[in-house]
């Protein structure tokens, strides 16, 4: 297991999604079960979905 930020993520493996991304979503903590060397592309795009998701949520909670 490892925990990366999300800006590490995004600026490894799919920097073109950054401009995109808020500063609070890029400071979001993310546990990845086998590490960011096995992640893929296609594994990014969810773990960006999935952030921003959970980050609209909070916001329509409070």
């Amino acid at each position: 297991m490892e925990t990366v930020k999300l800006s590490h993520i995004v600026e490894r493996l799919a920097p073109e999604l950054s401009p995109f991304l808020t500063s609070r979503e890029l400071e979001l903590c993310i546990v990845l079960r086998d590490g960011i060397e096995l992640l893929e592309p296609a594994d990014v795009m969810e773990i960006v979905q999935h952030s921003i998701c959970n980050g609209q949520k909070q916001i329509l909670i409070q």
